[in-house]
């Protein structure tokens, strides 16, 4: 196994692939990263040599946020729309949908499980 940003990833995927097991990067975001370390994005993580590795790796320590203060970033942007009262914040605090999802018959994810139980049939 590979470990780039305390992560372990797979060896046996293509690099884009592979990186996208990182928290914080997607598929556009590893195709850069590839394309700015000059690592072929057809290779395997096991094809890559130990210099390949730490470029990736250094490359993404100084561009991008991600993992745990990436997660951080996000529960304090959340935190803060709650403590403001704003209607997202309101929305995150009720647990519903906060982009404008209708909520009538759907939203069930969000919602969780109805909690009055209905009478079955006989």
């Amino acid at each position: 196994m590979a470990r780039i940003a305390g992560i372990n990833i797979p060896v046996r995927k293509c690099v884009p692939f592979a990186l996208t097991y990182i928290y914080g990067i997607g598929i556009a975001t590893a195709n850069v990263i590839c394309h700015a370390c000059e690592v072929d994005k057809r290779k395997r993580v096991s094809e890559l040599r130990d210099e390949d590795i730490e470029k990736i790796s250094g490359f993404i320590r100084q561009n991008y946020v991600i993992e745990g203060e990436l997660r951080k970033e996000v529960a304090m942007n959340i935190k803060s729309l709650v403590e403001m009262g704003c209607y997202r914040g309101v929305r995150h605090r009720k647990g519903l949908p906060v982009r404008g999802q209708r909520t009538h018959t759907n939203a069930k994810t969000r919602k969780g499980r109805s909690r009055l139980p209905i009478a079955g049939k006989k």
